[in-house]
């Protein structure tokens, strides 16, 4: 996964998650979506940030603690944590 983010001056955290075509048909997509979706849930981040998730091919078919700790990663690296 590829993750932008932007403070937002709001308070809270606004979240968009991308999927294109070559991820999947319209079922794969979605899930891949549901995934990072319920995973970026379960992350406990500070508040005023516009992300942004570009899901890749691995979201659909990879466990989901990977998942989880990919994300935990990457908002670790950009100090969102």
């Amino acid at each position: 996964m590829v993750l932008y983010s932007q403070p937002n001056r709001l308070g809270f955290n606004r979240l968009g998650i991308t999927a294109s075509t070559k991820v999947g048909g319209a079922v794969q997509r979605n899930r891949a979506r549901r995934r990072l979706r319920e995973s970026f849930r379960l992350v406990g981040l500070k508040q005023g940030f516009d992300i942004v998730i570009v899901a890749r091919s691995r979201a659909v078919t990879a466990p989901f603690d990977m998942i989880q700790r990919e994300m935990r990663t990457l908002f670790y690296k950009l100090k969102m944590l």
